[in-house]
């Protein structure tokens, strides 16, 4: 080989090396679609050690619901998210390829239905008639729908009004509506003018029962086994931490205070928050009873709720298997 078919060799070569590099870096990033709730693992996405852990560049945006989220979805434009069971059971019943692949918390006392001061609701039994409002088919819609079905009631007895938490909050406090089934920050909003009727663990009790979770699509997922599992282990991390050393989430920690930077309120109110939540390790993740089950575990509450929303009109189709949307693939190996 002369000299100048050697030059254009290498020069063929450096081109290919780099197109290979730009390849490599542009297969390093993705976008996570995150939301106001306030979970331990979200300072990682302020300190950035999600993005130190992974590899990956990370493109953190926030959106005020699931349904959101999975919109954004569907467009190509988000590839993992967080997201609650009753868009999740939407979602895919639609159609849409995702996979959840670590529960952020289970139903607990986070999400719940508040009732304003002088609405003239006292007990469940004083909702007939009644203006309450939750965020398009969430996982509160979902339940506050159960809720009513369960007392015997329909949307002709108890009107409901399906929008965003900001509108909700403004709704309440000018008297419009009589009470809303929301979360944090909301949730802290609402009570300042009123009480907590029913929590998101007791309408599980009666039936209905929830989780959030984090999704990544069908595709991603397969293409990215190890961004998942590094995802995971920063969750677990601040989980674990979150559960062994309370001093360092209380109102005063540098925790809470990322938190209130990253969304919103104050210390204080992340803290609180923080106490409410329902968490689960691992362990009990992977377990047959959630991820590790497929269609008798998480898979049956998706199952569950898609054939509540079809008997309510908001789906059009249930699939007969909603196991092949939860894995506990990224859960492999990891504890607190």
């Amino acid at each position: 080989m002369n000299f100048r078919n050697l030059v254009a060799a290498i020069a063929v070569g450096i081109g290919t090396l780099a197109t290979a590099v730009v390849a490599e870096a542009a297969d390093k990033k993705v976008v996570v679609a995150y939301q106001t709730d306030a979970l331990p693992s979200s300072v990682a996405i302020a300190n950035g050690e999600f993005a130190k852990e992974t590899g990956y560049e990370i493109d953190f945006r926030r959106f005020n619901s699931g349904a959101e989220i999975f919109a954004a979805i569907a467009s190509g434009d988000v590839q993992v998210g967080y997201v609650g069971s009753s868009p999740f059971a939407a979602a895919v019943s639609r159609g849409l390829e995702v996979k959840a692949f670590y529960l952020a918390s289970i139903s607990g006392i986070d999400e719940a239905l508040v009732v304003r001061n002088g609405s003239g609701i006292e007990s469940l039994n004083d909702l007939k008639g009644k203006k309450l409002a939750a965020a398009p088919v969430s996982t509160d819609h979902y339940q506050l729908l159960a809720l009513i079905k369960s007392l015997g009631l329909t949307e002709k007895d108890v009107q409901v009004f399906a929008i965003p938490q900001p509108e909700i909050v403004a709704s309440y406090n000018r008297g419009d509506i009589d009470g809303g089934f929301v979360w944090d920050p909301a949730l802290t909003e609402l009570k300042k003018n009123g009480k907590v009727l029913v929590t998101s663990k007791e309408v599980a009790d009666k039936g209905a029962p929830t989780f959030s979770a984090w999704v990544a699509t069908s595709t991603f997922a397969a293409d990215n086994p190890q961004f998942l599992k590094g995802f995971a282990s920063v969750i677990t991390k601040y989980y674990a931490s979150f559960a062994s050393d309370k001093s360092a989430w209380d109102p005063d920690s540098d925790n809470a205070k990322s938190l209130a930077k990253l969304l919103g309120g104050t210390p204080d109110q992340q803290a609180s928050a923080l106490k409410n939540l329902t968490l689960l390790t691992p362990e009990v993740q992977a377990s047959d009873a959630w991820l590790g089950g497929g269609e008798a575990g998480a898979g049956k509450i998706l199952k569950d709720t898609a054939l509540f929303l079809k008997d309510q009109g908001k789906v059009s189709d249930v699939l007969a298997n909603y196991g092949a949307f939860v894995t506990a693939d990224a859960l492999t190996g990891v504890s607190n």
